[in-house]
């Protein structure tokens, strides 16, 4: 299934080490994914091939899961399961949903086909010797055909609660708790916060403990206008107008010069791995400069404005405790943004550990906090009280 989904899986069949696991027929898992071939109900696993190379003797998957599309349909999503080494606790192994960075907008720029899986998980190897499942998504798009929803926040919160029961199906019966944790980074805190969202309505069968988000995309009309004069801000910009104007309809041709459309285009098909992708892109990216928006602001221009704020996430229900990390050096989702989100979520009535850390900016944070976050999650998981520093400057 999903010829594009598992390129490195046609090199493993070629070696002959295919593996497929529940009994997926091998013709079913070679085919391009098509809505009648996505069966069972949200977080079915569909598919699942081993990952080489897992650290700590852990065992690594790439798998294939249903999940929800933004019409309601029936929609397959990659991602990667890395189940710890050791026997299972009698009472089964907690699961922490990894929620990732931007990687890109296209389908080849999944995580788990990215060399450098494991490493991108960011506390992979302190999660693994805690006995946590990690269950990592790739989001819908990315690994599979289609447009990947960049930023669209109920797309990304299905994706996550989706893995996290593909991880329980993958793990067998009794192997897993029902109860998770979200840890994202940057796309991926905006993907955490909408999973605490959704959790309770969408995954009934889910118990939520905690969301841990680092340098979340909250505000996002203020961040991406606030952000245009760097290159990453402008990156953020373009590929999202180029996936919104795909996965919504939004004529980018509304908002962006026409100079500027073949250079956004370029942006949106590569993708961002490493420090070295990051780099490459500066010089697609210093042909936008802060003229290539047509206007003065995003949210001045429907549908943008109202897309914009649908996006935007709101205070999570005070039920679920929030680990915040935010650089204080980011420039590009600007510290001000997070303070001013911990500050929504404390007068909701949320318990919120927030946790500024200087002089780091925004690719390093989550590697800079999860030390922090693994603490502050396995506190969730032995049901300790949830800390809280509202009120703190």
């Amino acid at each position: 299934m999903l010829k594009r989904a598992m390129q490195a899986a046609r090199c493993a069949r070629l070696a002959g080490a295919l593996v497929i696991v529940l009994g997926v027929a091998a013709a079913a898992t070679r085919a391009e994914a098509r809505p009648a071939a996505v069966r069972g109900a949200p977080g079915t696993l569909l598919d699942a091939q081993p990952l080489p190379n897992a650290p700590d003797g852990a065992t690594a998957y790439r798998v294939l899961y249903r999940s929800t599309g933004l019409r309601g349909e029936p929609i397959a999503v990659s991602g990667a399961i890395i189940v710890p080494a050791g026997p299972v606790p009698p009472s089964g192994r907690p699961i922490v949903a990894w929620a990732h960075p931007t990687t890109g907008v296209v389908d080849k720029c999944a995580p788990s086909l990215a060399r450098v899986l494991y490493r991108s998980i960011q506390g992979l190897q302190e999660m693994l010797a805690r006995g946590y499942i990690v269950a990592a998504t790739d989001y819908p798009g990315l690994g599979t055909p289609g447009v990947h929803p960049y930023l669209v926040g109920p797309s990304e919160g299905r994706a996550v609660l989706d893995s996290v029961r593909a991880a329980r199906q993958l793990a067998g019966p009794g192997a897993a708790t029902n109860a998770f944790a979200v840890w994202g980074h940057s796309q991926g805190g905006h993907a955490a916060l909408f999973t605490g969202l959704l959790a309770r309505a969408y995954a009934p069968d889910l118990t939520l403990v905690g969301v841990a988000a680092a340098a979340p995309a909250t505000e996002l009309a203020t961040l991406m206008m606030a952000d245009l004069d760097t290159s990453g801000g402008k990156n953020l910009t373009a590929m999202t107008l180029w996936s919104w104007s795909q996965v919504y309809g939004a004529p980018m041709t509304k908002v962006v010069v026409p100079a500027a459309l073949p250079v956004i285009d370029e942006l949106a098909n590569d993708c961002i791995e490493t420090i070295l992708d990051v780099l490459e892109r500066r010089g697609p990216s210093k042909a936008l400069d802060r003229s290539f928006l047509s206007v003065d602001d995003l949210a001045d221009r429907e549908p943008w404005r109202a897309l914009l704020a649908r996006n935007t996430p709101g205070p999570l229900p005070p039920r679920i405790p929030v680990f915040l990390a935010q650089g204080a050096a980011d420039t590009l989702v600007l510290p001000r943004v997070t303070q001013d989100y911990r500050e929504q979520l404390c007068r909701a009535g949320s318990r919120v550990e927030y946790d500024l850390v200087p002089g780091v900016g925004h690719l390093s944070i989550a590697r800079e906090a999860a030390p922090a976050a693994l603490d502050w999650i396995g506190d969730r998981f032995a049901g300790a009280p949830a800390p809280s520093n509202c009120g703190a400057q």
